[in-house]
């Protein structure tokens, strides 16, 4: 008995399409400049949190807390954590438009070379400062090191070299997610809509559940805004309906609550309280900003600078919060640098730092490890490929 035709509507949304054109869809052809804009924002409000906004290893670079240090400005980037939810919501954005009409091997080779060679000059280059000047981080035991470098760390329970590598294995984990049910077979709309569906049901369940397991698997803490990037991205390629608006808006209700939940600690006194108010406000922003991006609202921002500031933010992220603290220490304490020249120049010295690492390690590195990686899986029998 033969199976009855596939209507053509369904058989296009089923069928995996030919990769798009960068910044293709609604808004617009080119690169999405303003995405980039938005990456480096969210890398400058994280950096602004670690060196003003919070005490620990930062109040011993500068010798008392930053509260104390910048009365004003501390209130304002106790907020900047808030920067690493606009980043996986850019994430989500990012990954449905890079993994659209590639396979599993090359989402996997492009996810490896994008993040590895960066990743590993930055615990070379933390661990060394570190052994100089062991006296705002030390040096990690030989052992806790070397797992350092397979990004594993965390559900090894093994100490981090870079302090801001938590969020790398939570992008790693909806990497595997996404690979598995979305680009295995294909990406299309329907797929990653079911995905978005089926994520979002999965992390209220986990909760209900409260299982250790489900709960490192499903990141019910971090689902929203992958889930709300996501959809933004099919509202950027195919255009509004209210199926991808009605994720987004679920997505952004689930996160705002995860954000207060995570980051206010009410009854908090002194140098870092945060209001749940402005937490919200910070969350509901980052959502409108990507939410502008796939509408095509910002495509005026289309300035070649954008592009090369995009391009420093990972290495950015990997430098700056350990790194900075020695600069802090070095600038502040021995060279008697005022604190806000200090706090300036501790900036631009981490962006610098992050233009060599990205000209002299990622550009060159990262294609040649992919043409590797390809050419290996190349000499690899098709038949052994598949099982």
């Amino acid at each position: 008995m033969t199976s009855a035709p596939a209507l053509p509507a369904q058989a296009a949304i089923d069928r995996p399409e030919p990769r798009p054109e960068r910044g293709s869809g609604g808004g617009g052809g080119g690169r999405l400049r303003a995405l980039d804009g938005l990456r480096i924002l969210a890398a400058l409000m994280v950096c602004l949190y670690h060196y003003a906004g919070k005490n620990g290893p930062v109040a011993e670079a500068w010798g008392q807390s930053p509260g104390l240090k910048f009365p004003t400005l501390s209130s304002f980037a106790t907020y900047g954590s808030l920067g690493v939810q606009l980043f996986f919501v850019i994430s989500g954005f990012v990954i449905c438009m890079s993994s659209w009409g590639r396979s599993p091997g090359d989402f996997f080779r492009s996810r490896v070379a994008r993040l590895y060679p960066a990743y590993w000059a930055a615990i070379v280059v933390v661990t060394a400062a570190a052994v100089l000047l062991p006296v705002v981080v030390r040096p990690l035991p030989l052992n806790e090191l070397l797992v350092n470098f397979t990004m594993l760390q965390q559900p090894m329970g093994v100490d981090r070299v870079l302090g801001v590598c938590w969020t790398l294995w939570v992008e790693m984990r909806f990497y595997l997610l996404f690979a598995v049910f979305v680009v295995w077979r294909g990406v299309t709309y329907r797929r990653v809509v079911v995905f978005c569906i089926g994520w979002i049901f999965a992390s209220v369940f986990a909760r209900v559940a409260q299982s250790p397991l489900t709960d490192v698997l499903v990141m019910r803490d971090h689902a929203p805004y992958f889930i709300g990037g996501l959809a933004l991205y099919l509202i950027h390629r195919y255009g509004s309906d209210l199926l991808l608006w009605g994720i987004v808006l679920t997505s952004w209700l689930l996160g705002q609550r995860y954000s207060v939940t995570a980051l206010w600690h009410p009854g908090m006194e002194g140098d870092f309280a945060r209001s749940p108010y402005v937490i919200q406000a910070i969350v509901t922003l980052a959502f409108v900003a990507v939410a502008a991006v796939a509408l095509g609202w910002l495509s005026w921002a289309n300035w070649r600078w954008l592009t090369v500031a995009g391009a420093l933010t990972y290495p950015f992220y990997l430098l700056h919060e350990h790194l900075g603290w020695f600069a802090i220490r070095i600038m502040n304490r021995a060279l008697r640098l005022p604190p806000q020249v200090t706090l300036v120049a501790a900036v631009a010295t981490m962006l610098v730092l992050a233009h060599l690492l990205h000209r002299l390690v990622e550009k060159p590195f990262g294609p040649r490890l992919k043409r590797a990686m390809a050419a290996q899986a190349a000499r690899i029998p098709l038949r052994e490929r598949a099982g």
